[in-house]
């Protein structure tokens, strides 16, 4: 599967699991793909619905979407923008990142939220309780070479492209909005902040927010899938087996980097919940029954590497 990546960088974009979420839910009927927790939107723009209703509280996200979608953004002026300043950036050793974060926290314009989403410290995105992006610079003043403007430049076109083709609504709101939104027909992925985890997003994640999710999707006669985490080395979450109890579950091992300590940066399972049985999927108890006798958590099957194989035959 090839996949697209979308044009704005974050911590915990789900890129290395899209291939492993299409396998999952490709096949699952429905007439609109519904995303409360848009973030980055790389699953939306890879499993390619024909109808999406894409939601995120974070407002930079939904209007630099809408702005694509409007023509307002495109390659050749993110092209001529990048270009423009990251010769800046260059020119008075990184402090014109400082520079552009001011003038986007004041105006709030897409090409600035780009900007900051690919030159700031370890791709993070974090706000304060005013609501300023407030992550400092990455420290590479050369870091809009021209192989980064390209690549950049490409990931605009390819998702401007994706968006073309569909019927794609982009909405800032409450997850809670979105929620009361839904018909039986659509198809839910929720990708909330994880609970229980180092979390950079635009709002916290409580527990509380977390049942009222749980409730909503039960409420709403859709079928529905969410991603989170299953375990690392150090523990369990103990939601996936109290607030998500009937909930299959779907897993699959994954190393995220996230944060700026390498503390936070482990492997960790992987989960996949829905209320409908998926490809990869067990039932609730029978995970639980796994972590209690201490075997594999593993439900997704590695894929086979023919040519590893034909290697070991030669030789």
């Amino acid at each position: 599967m090839k996949i697209f990546v979308p044009p704005i960088k974050s911590q915990g974009i789900k890129t290395k699991l899209v291939d492993w979420i299409s396998y999952n839910v490709k096949d699952v009927e429905h007439e609109r793909w519904v995303e409360p927790f848009m973030g980055t939107g790389v699953v939306a723009f890879n499993l390619q619905p024909q109808r999406a209703l894409l939601c995120d509280s974070n407002p930079h996200l939904i209007n630099f979407y809408n702005a694509l979608q409007r023509k307002e953004v495109t390659g050749d002026r993110v092209r001529k923008f990048l270009n423009e300043e990251g010769n800046k950036l260059l020119e008075t050793e990184g402090q014109h990142y400082y520079t552009v974060r001011d003038r986007f926290n004041d105006k709030g314009e897409p090409l600035d939220f780009l900007f900051l989403s690919r030159a700031c410290f370890n791709g993070m995105m974090r706000f304060n309780r005013k609501g300023g992006f407030n992550v400092p610079f990455c420290k590479k003043n050369s870091r809009f070479a021209q192989a980064l403007v390209t690549k950049i430049t490409n990931q605009v076109n390819n998702i401007s492209d994706i968006i073309a083709q569909g019927d794609y609504v982009f909405k800032h709101q409450d997850f809670q909005k979105t929620l009361a939104e839904l018909k039986n027909s659509d198809l839910v992925y929720s990708d909330p902040p994880y609970i229980g985890r180092h979390v950079d997003y635009f709002d916290s994640w409580t527990e509380e927010e977390e049942v009222i999710l749980n409730k909503g999707l039960e409420d709403s006669g859709c079928k529905f899938i969410l991603s989170t985490w299953l375990s690392n080395k150090y523990r369990t979450n103990d939601y996936v087996f109290s607030v998500w109890k009937n909930c299959y579950v779907a897993t699959k091992e994954h190393f995220y980097h996230v944060g700026a300590k390498e503390s936070n940066r482990n492997s960790v399972f992987e989960a996949l919940l829905s209320n409908i049985e998926l490809k990869d999927s067990i039932e609730n108890l029978e995970m639980e029954l796994r972590i209690t006798k201490e075997e594999s958590l593993l439900t997704s099957k590695p894929k086979s590497n023919n040519s590893q194989k034909q290697l070991l035959l030669k030789l």
